[in-house]
């Protein structure tokens, strides 16, 4: 399957800062076109690529004021390697976390979904991330995590994402937070979905279920959405005036949600 996928940012730096941007395909895909470009008032500036264990490309640099652009474009063909285990991340993902509060999830979790393993428990946990919240743009605070996602019943998808993976910590399953590019997402941004260990590998939950997991592009992986952000900055101010995000599919596929799938 050939995804071809784009990011169009604009911004407006009002005091000197340091960005961090999360744009970039993560490593292991097998990306056959590649072209970053960022510049400030019209002149190109070079970003630190910095890359961590888990493949998250990102883009660090320092940019005085003026107006800030970056373009990303990539070509994706086949499927990527399987996500690495390391059993390091078979502790960490077990843990709570800003966004995924699993120890205070845990009746919730035991509640619902005792008696469940394996296969069985991730698709009763995305069913029922999937029935309980209403999926409503704009409902959500940058801060909420997952046990006010539980309380207001809406969200988007990182809430869906948070809610899942805190839900399946408090079970003892390692789950964590994946950003990606989305063929088949409407309307088109940049998404978020959880993945989950079991069965020897890391398997995909998407309790939104508003784009085929099989599409989907690994673009950075973490706890939760502190570690997945596509834009970060430090010590000054940026304005973000325009976000446009494409991801399309040569081949478009019908997503079997009885199946375990692993990102590609």
């Amino acid at each position: 399957m050939k995804r071809i996928v784009s990011a169009e940012i604009d911004a407006t730096v009002d005091r000197a800062t340091t960005v961090v941007f999360s744009l970039a395909v993560a490593q292991g895909a097998d990306v056959v076109a590649e072209s970053i470009d960022y510049r400030i008032d019209g002149e190109p500036i070079e970003p630190v690529e910095l890359t961590d264990a888990l493949g998250t490309r990102l883009h660090r640099f320092d940019v005085p004021p003026g107006g800030f652009t970056a373009r990303y474009h990539a070509e994706v063909d086949g499927k990527a390697a399987p996500a690495p285990i390391d059993e390091l991340d078979l502790i960490r993902y077990l843990r709570p976390s800003r966004y995924c509060e699993s120890d205070r999830l845990l009746p919730t979790a035991a509640a619902e979904f005792t008696g469940l393993e394996g296969r069985a428990l991730l698709d009763a946990v995305s069913s029922w991330v999937g029935a309980e919240l209403r999926y409503v743009p704009g409902s959500s605070a940058p801060t909420d995590g997952a046990v006010q996602t539980l309380l207001l019943r809406q969200g988007v998808c990182r809430d869906y994402a948070h809610l899942a993976i805190a839900l399946l910590r408090a079970l003892d399953v390692p789950a964590r937070l994946v950003s990606v590019y989305a063929p088949g997402l409407s309307p088109m941004d940049f998404h978020a979905v959880a993945e989950a260990y079991t069965e020897g590998a890391w398997h995909v939950i998407d309790a939104t279920v508003l784009a085929p997991r099989q599409s989907l592009v690994r673009i950075a992986t973490g706890r939760d959405a502190a570690d997945t952000a596509f834009l970060t900055n430090h010590g000054g101010y940026l304005t973000l005036d325009r976000l446009e995000v494409t991801a399309t599919a040569d081949l478009l596929p019908i997503d079997d949600l009885d199946l375990l799938v692993e990102l590609g």
